[in-house]
């Protein structure tokens, strides 16, 4: 497919649709009567569809907005995945794929966000370091 709109030659939009396209064989084997079928084709698509209408918007709040939006379509989507494998539809390993795959459009929509919105506060990169939480409680303890 050559891309015709501005949104088909991102990445992040890409792995969407692959996503999409994914995902659908899985909701094939989920009976029509479990609502997180639903849920998660829902999602999935909207993951797609908020990144393309977010690529055409012409402000930085507006373009933030959708691509917020489609985050959350994904870590949904990821959920969903998780309660296939809780209610032992889809195993661990049937759902990695997707799982990696959404793990891969998050931070390319966190890294979208963050390039289009300067304005923003975001957590320092690195994450909670556990082990020196504890060692500073233990040492205010002594």
């Amino acid at each position: 497919m050559t891309p015709q709109f501005d949104h088909e030659k991102l990445n992040v939009y890409q792995e969407s649709i692959r996503f999409v396209s994914w995902v659908s064989a899985i909701l094939e084997s989920v009976p029509a009567s479990l609502a997180v079928k639903g849920q998660l084709d829902r999602a999935s698509t909207s993951i797609a569809l908020n990144i393309a209408e977010g690529n055409g918007r012409f402000t930085a709040a507006d373009r933030c907005r959708l691509f917020d939006i489609a985050r959350g379509s994904a870590l949904e989507s990821a959920a969903c995945l998780d309660v296939l494998d809780a209610k032992k539809i889809a195993g661990g390993e049937t759902i990695k794929p997707g799982k990696q795959m959404l793990a891969s459009i998050v931070a390319m929509l966190v890294g979208l966000i963050k390039t289009t919105s300067a304005d923003r506060a975001y957590e320092q990169e690195g994450g909670y370091n556990r082990e020196a939480t504890e060692r500073e409680r233990d040492e205010e303890e002594e």
